[in-house]
């Protein structure tokens, strides 16, 4: 069997399915043999690469950003994994769109709260074009698999890779629980 391909990111949201994705413990070690960490904050790879067999992105897709890397990565992976709630859902990071434009808690964050230099940064490196709204990754690109929770419980992270090795079931019922 050829070695997995297996990228990692994050968009909106805490890290927490990556910490997660460290909780596998041993099993990362079991997995030295069957794939390759291509790509993934937790490795130094600067450039997306070509031919990823498996991608799972965290987080919901906040800013123009985002969307440019959720097209680049769709063109060069097999698999795209929504990973995590905020990815399936826009969970936390959704609950802006209540508040109508993006500059609404902006404008709270910089202005209202701030202590000193009231005013919204304006360098896209600061803070990029934020989205009308917090939106689901599947709502920019198609996905294969969704990996619900907040964040997915190691378990589930550890059955969705056995599955794609094909050495494991289908994910199903428990296993596809939101939150």
């Amino acid at each position: 069997m050829e070695r997995l391909k297996l990228a990692t990111i994050w968009f909106g949201g805490c890290s927490g399915c990556h910490m997660s994705f460290l909780d596998v413990d041993e099993f990362l070690v079991d997995l030295i043999d069957k794939i390759d960490i291509v790509y993934s904050p937790i490795v130094d790879t600067k450039e997306y690469p070509e031919e990823v067999d498996l991608c799972l992105i965290e987080g919901a897709v906040c800013h123009e950003e985002h969307v440019e890397m959720a097209h680049h990565i769709r063109k060069r992976t097999k698999l795209v994994c929504s990973f995590g709630d905020c990815a399936v859902t826009s969970n936390v990071c959704g609950m802006r769109n209540a508040l109508g434009k993006p500059e609404v808690p902006l404008e709270y964050a910089y202005v209202t709260l701030a202590d000193t230099n009231k005013g919204i940064p304006n360098d896209p490196v600061i803070v990029p074009n934020l989205l009308e709204q917090a939106i689901p990754l599947h709502q920019v690109i198609p996905v294969d698999h969704y990996l619900p929770g907040c964040p997915p419980p190691a378990e589930r992270i550890k059955a969705l890779v056995l599955n794609l090795l094909g050495v494991g079931e289908p994910l199903s019922g428990e296993q596809l629980k939101f939150g």
